[in-house]
């Protein structure tokens, strides 16, 4: 798997900084849910594990309490930078990482004792999808990299579907896309790549439809092509595994964890993690089934429709 790189903190000076305080275009998901079960300790921490362009953070920031930190880390430098004018009025409140949520405890250490609150937000936003030189949606054109750090000399997902062998891209699409035409997919890319390589995600989008047999319902026929390249290339499982239990290690008892996941794998990975942190009296489960988001707030933002939330509290 591909190398994660190493950390690099950015924390902001003086309040006041206001540029780019307007909305940005991705909507956070599910906020007024996960706000009215926040922790609002005097002295804690908040850690955003995927502060993204900080659409959470700059809703969450307006009711904790003054004297808060709030930590965000992301892999992501323009998501970074996103937050950063996003966050700007907050001043000093608010500290940025350039760090991979798989190493939330390293990250978390200077306030070991004080995090009262740690948020998963998974999916990817509007501004990564729109942005053409990173490859994520089928339908943009521009290089096939679907990186989340956009490093082009690690493994991507032109890398995936030029050189891996027929069965292990289907198995690729099958077992992280979840997609039944896996071996259809996977035969026509092969196909394909013997003509001319892959390096342009609407090309390859336009292979995998063709061979996925046509839209099926709301879903696009490359949407679970495109999910299970991203989830590979970035081996977000397994940092997703390898994260929660940091979650609960650094969180003070009493904090809680929140997690907005988008599709099965992933809310599977936090649903059985709960189960057996809850077990071992780790975590008492707030969720016990995850809350979806209101019908007022998928007419609003369609692409909250698949949204699940988890809450569970360190004991």
């Amino acid at each position: 798997m591909s190398r994660i790189p190493a950390s690099a903190d950015t924390l902001f000076g003086p309040a006041g900084n206001r540029e780019g305080a307007a909305a940005p275009g991705h909507r956070p998901v599910m906020a007024e849910e996960v706000l009215a079960e926040l922790v609002r300790r005097y002295g804690g921490v908040f850690v955003d594990a995927t502060v993204n362009g900080g659409g959470h953070a700059a809703r969450f920031l307006t009711v904790l309490p003054p004297d808060n930190v709030y930590v965000g880390l992301d892999l992501d430098d323009s998501a970074l930078e996103r937050a950063r004018r996003r966050l700007g009025e907050f001043g000093s409140r608010v500290v940025l990482k350039r760090d991979s949520f798989a190493r939330l405890a390293g990250a978390a250490e200077p306030f070991a004792g004080r995090v009262t609150n740690v948020f998963f937000d998974l999916g990817l936003s509007r501004d990564q999808l729109a942005d053409e030189n990173r490859g994520f949606s089928f339908r943009a054109s521009g290089p096939l990299n679907m990186r989340f750090d956009g490093d082009p000399d690690e493994l991507t997902a032109a890398d995936v579907v030029n050189t891996s062998a027929e069965a292990e891209l289907a198995d690729i699409i099958y077992e992280f896309g979840e997609e039944r035409r896996a071996r259809a997919i996977a035969r026509a890319i092969v196909a394909r790549r013997k003509e001319r390589p892959f390096d342009d995600a609407a090309d390859l989008g336009e292979v995998v439809a063709k061979a996925a047999g046509g839209r099926r319902g709301r879903i696009h026929p490359a949407t679970r092509t495109f999910q299970a390249l991203r989830i590979f290339v970035n081996d977000e499982l397994a940092a997703l595994a390898r994260a929660l239990p940091e979650a609960v290690k650094v969180m003070a008892r009493g904090g809680r964890l929140f997690v907005i996941s988008y599709h099965s794998l992933e809310d599977r990975v936090v649903k059985l993690f709960c189960r057996e942190a809850g077990e071992r009296e780790e975590l008492k489960i707030l969720t016990p089934k995850p809350r979806r988001p209101s019908a007022g707030e998928v007419r609003a933002n369609p692409r909250s429709r698949s949204a699940r939330l988890r809450m569970a509290e360190k004991v």
